[in-house]
C-alpha cells in the first residue's frame, strides 16, 4: 500500500482524489501549501516518507509549485537520491505552460490536468514506477 498526500485546495477535486486514490493507499489531505510543506516532514521524522504527494499548482499561502521546489531542497540536503525521491503528480485546471515547464525542472514526475481521468492516471502512475500490477486486467 503507497503512503499519499493530497494536497489540494478545491474541495470537489480533493473529494475525488481521496476516493480514487484510496484504493492505492493511505490518503492524508490538505488544503494549502504550507501544509503540505508540514505534511511531509512530519512524515519524514516519523520516518514515513510519502511515496506519491499529488500537489495542486494553485495553492493558498504557498503555490504548488515552491512547495515542489521546498521538498526537492530538503531531499537534496538529506542527501536521498534521485530513485528514493518521492513521486511528486502536479495537478491543475490551468493550461499554464509556464508553470508546469517550472514544476518539471524542480522535478515533479508527471502532471495531470482536471478534471482527473482516473485511467489516464493510473497510466501515469504505472509509468512513474508506483504501480506494478497488469495493465491489461
Amino acid at each position: 500500500m503507497l503512503k499519499i498526500l493530497i494536497a489540494e485546495d478545491d474541495f470537489a477535486s480533493r473529494k475525488f482524489l481521496s476516493t480514487f486514490l484510496s484504493q492505492y493507499g493511505e490518503c492524508d489531505v490538505v488544503v494549502d501549501g504550507l501544509e503540505a510543506i508540514d505534511a511531509y516532514m512530519i512524515s519524514m521524522r516519523e520516518k514515513r516518507p510519502y511515496d506519491l504527494i499529488c500537489l495542486d499548482i494553485m495553492m493558498p499561502k504557498i503555490d504548488g509549485v515552491k512547495v515542489l521546489k521546498a521538498i526537492r531542497d530538503i531531499e537534496a540536503k538529506k542527501y536521498i537520491l534521485p530513485e528514493k525521491r518521492v513521486k511528486i503528480i502536479i495537478t491543475t485546471a490551468l493550461s499554464e505552460a509556464e508553470l508546469v515547464h517550472e514544476a518539471f525542472e524542480y522535478g515533479c514526475e508527471a502532471y495531470a490536468s482536471k478534471p482527473i481521468k482516473t485511467d489516464k492516471f493510473i497510466e501515469v502512475m504505472h509509468k512513474i514506477g508506483l504501480l506494478f500490477e497488469d495493465l491489461t486486467k
